[in-house]
């Protein structure tokens, strides 16, 4: 007979979403049938004709969702869901932070959190295959290029800087809440900010499905890499 997974009580999932559409409410069914009793749920400014999908996720007691009025980015909304975490969920031991665009698969969900409760003082990344051929080319460009610089000008090695799917004890929420990042910058500054606050990771190979024909994403390319560039080349300044 098989084992409960202790995640399923002890860890919140967090699911940040701008203008969701159906995939999302497959995400949010999908975490809720395989037992996930705390579901934080952000929206991030979406507009009227999105709602639909905040309010189906609102019938389940399980899911809780948080609202930013405007949007704040990505990183805005992983940190409110930290510190709601902290200030309303005391009793768990971490978080698990995912997509709602469906690419994070149920199982490895549930294996990033078992590892994250077995590791204990240890973030967990679900690190991708970059090597399988129906990743997009703009994902395995972008993250050649700041694994490449995270190794050469930090000596951090670590194989998906941009992967969503992260588990992080308890004990960090606090610290990772005052870390400077408000959009998907903040995801990059995560990883160097752990460096220099001793906190150890490790990863977890996770499968990435991606739908070809509905494959989208508010990363801005221009933008986004901009702000990323900027936080590498700041932290990079402060280690001189």
């Amino acid at each position: 007979m098989n084992q409960p997974l202790s995640c399923l009580k002890t860890v919140a999932v967090i699911l940040p979403s701008l203008d969701p559409d159906h995939r999302f409410a497959a995400v949010v069914e999908g975490l809720v049938g395989a037992g996930f009793e705390n579901i934080v749920i952000v929206d991030d400014g979406s507009d009227e004709a999105h709602q639909k999908w905040f309010d189906e996720a609102r019938k389940f007691p399980q899911c809780r969702v948080l609202v930013h009025e405007v949007n704040k980015g990505k990183g805005r909304a992983l940190k409110d869901a930290f510190a709601y975490v902290r200030e309303n969920l005391p009793e768990l031991k971490g978080v698990v932070t995912i997509d709602g665009d469906g690419q994070h698969l149920l199982g490895d969900i549930i294996a990033c959190g078992e590892r994250m409760l077995k590791e204990k003082d240890k973030v967990v990344i679900g690190c991708r295959d970059f090597s399988l051929p129906d990743v997009p080319p703009r994902s395995v460009t972008g993250n050649r290029f700041t694994s490449a610089m995270f190794r050469v000008c930090f000596g951090i090695r670590i194989t998906d800087t941009q992967t969503g799917l992260r588990a992080v004890p308890a004990q960090f929420l606090e610290q990772f809440t005052e870390i400077e990042g408000e959009r998907f910058e903040y995801e990059t500054n995560m990883l160097l900010q752990m460096k220099r606050l001793g906190i150890r990771f490790v990863e977890q190979p996770i499968e990435t499905v991606y739908d070809k024909e509905e494959y989208s994403s508010h990363y801005n390319a221009l933008k986004d890499s901009w702000r990323i560039f900027k936080v590498m080349a700041r932290f990079m300044a402060h280690k001189r």
